[in-house]
C-alpha cells in the first residue's frame, strides 16, 4: 500500500485525504495557522455564467459543480448530514442586455452540463420574492442548479470520513526534507512518503523554499461579513449575485453572507479592518438594503491562494516528480476543492487523472530558485 502525506487539511486536502482513504497509507498534517481559505469561506457553485472564456478555469469549475451531487450523497451515505451543501438556486442580478447576454452564454454551456437546469429570467418582483432584501434595480436570471456550500462544514465532514477510514491527521508544522528523496518532518517525528501532496494554500512559498523552490502563488486577503436577520428562514433563499464581484448567500437561522473583499499586497494580515468591513456592507447594502436592519454577527478573513495569472497549478513538480502539487485556486477553492482532491487520488494512485493536466502547468509558478 503506498504512503501518502499530504500537507494541508483545507477543502483540497482533506478531500484527497477522503479519495484516497482505504486505498493508501494516508497522513494529513496542517498546523492550521488562521486565514485558511476554506475556514473563512463560503461558497457559490455555479460556474456556468461566468463571462470568463479561459478553457483551463472552466473545464476545472465546470467539473467541480458536477462533482458535488456525487460526493454529498456519499457523504449522506456514510452519515454525515451536516455538509454545509444545499442546492437552492442563483439569482443572478444585472441590467437587461447582460442578463440576455448571460442566458445565451449559459443556454450553450447547458448542452454540456445539464446539472445547470432550468434557467429562468425573472422581474424585479419575481426576484425579490425569492431573495426579499434585494434592491429593486436589477432584473435576475434564476439558475436552478446553482448550491451554496459552508466550506468548513463540508471540509469537516469530509475529514471525519476520512478519519474513520484510517487517515492519519497531525496537527503540526510539516517541514520537507530532500534526501535521498523526499520525506516530512513534523515536531521532530519523520513521515516517509511514495508521493508528498502540497495542499498548503497561500503558504506554499514557506514550503518549498527549504528545499530550493520559490513560487509566485500570493495570498490575496477576502473579508466576508455575517449578519442575521431576526424570526426570518433564510435556510432556502437562492445565491443571489449582483454585478463588480459581490455576492449573498442565505443560511440556516437567518444567516446571509455577504462577500467580499479582493485584497492584494496585504501578506499574510488576517485581521478584520474596518475598510474592509465598510467595502462589504457598502456593496452589500447597495445590492440588498432590506438587510440595513440585520444584526452584525462576526467577519471572517480568509486567504486565497492566487496565481499571476489567475489559473491554478495542479501535477508533480518538475524536477521533484514526488511532490503533487495543488494551489492558486483564489476564489474558486470551494467550488472545485472535492472535485481537485479526487483527480489527485486518482493521479497518485494510478498515474492519471480525468483531467487535462497540460493545462495547468507548475513550471510557471513553482521554479528553481536561482
Amino acid at each position: 500500500m503506498k504512503k501518502i502525506v499530504i500537507i494541508g487539511s483545507g477543502i483540497v486536502g482533506i478531500s484527497a485525504a477522503y479519495h484516497l482513504a482505504g486505498k493508501a497509507d494516508v497522513t494529513v498534517i496542517d498546523r492550521k495557522d488562521a486565514g485558511r481559505a476554506t475556514d473563512a469561506a463560503a461558497g457559490i457553485v455555479c460556474p456556468w455564467i461566468a463571462q470568463r472564456r479561459n478553457k483551463a478555469w472552466y473545464a476545472l469549475a465546470k467539473g467541480g459543480a458536477r462533482y458535488y451531487k456525487e460526493v454529498v450523497d456519499a457523504l449522506l451515505q456514510a452519515g454525515e448530514t451536516d455538509t454545509g451543501y444545499k442546492r437552492v438556486g442563483t439569482l443572478a442580478l444585472h441590467e437587461d442586455k447582460k442578463l440576455n447576454e448571460m442566458l445565451e452564454r449559459t443556454k450553450v454551456r447547458r448542452e454540456d452540463a445539464p446539472e445547470i437546469g432550468k434557467l429562468t429570467r425573472l422581474s424585479v418582483e419575481a426576484a425579490r420574492s425569492l431573495f426579499p432584501p434585494l434592491s429593486e434595480d436589477y432584473e435576475a436570471l434564476l439558475v436552478e442548479g446553482g448550491a451554496r456550500v459552508d466550506g468548513e462544514r463540508i471540509r469537516s465532514a469530509l475529514e471525519r470520513v476520512a478519519i474513520k477510514r484510517g487517515v492519519n491527521v497531525v496537527n503540526g508544522s510539516a517541514q520537507l526534507v530532500k534526501g535521498d528523496g523526499y520525506h516530512v518532518l513534523c515536531d521532530g517525528v519523520r513521515y516517509e512518503a511514495d508521493e508528498i501532496i502540497l495542499a498548503c494554500g497561500a503558504w506554499l512559498k514557506e514550503l518549498l523554499e527549504p528545499i530550493g523552490y520559490t513560487t509566485s502563488v500570493k495570498p490575496e486577503k477576502a473579508q466576508i461579513v455575517h449578519v442575521k436577520l431576526p424570526d426570518t428562514d433564510t435556510s432556502d433563499w437562492p445565491v443571489a449575485m449582483p454585478p463588480r464581484r459581490r455576492y449573498l448567500l442565505g443560511f440556516e437561522d437567518g444567516k446571509v453572507v455577504i462577500g467580499s473583499t479582493h485584497e492584494k499586497e496585504k501578506g499574510f494580515d488576517v485581521r478584520p479592518t474596518a475598510v474592509g468591513v465598510h467595502e462589504v456592507l457598502a456593496k452589500g447594502l447597495e445590492s440588498a438594503p432590506g438587510l440595513a436592519e440585520a444584526e452584525l454577527v462576526e467577519t471572517r478573513v480568509g486567504l486565497r491562494p492566487v496565481t499571476p495569472n489567475s489559473i491554478p497549478v495542479l501535477g508533480r513538480l518538475p524536477g521533484a516528480e514526488q511532490l503533487v502539487v495543488a494551489n492558486g485556486l483564489g476564489s474558486s477553492g470551494l467550488t472545485v476543492g472535492p472535485f481537485i482532491g479526487k483527480v489527485l487520488a486518482d493521479l497518485v494512485l494510478t498515474g492519471d487523472c480525468e483531467l487535462d493536466m497540460s493545462l495547468y502547468p507548475i513550471g510557471e509558478t513553482v521554479f528553481p530558485i536561482d
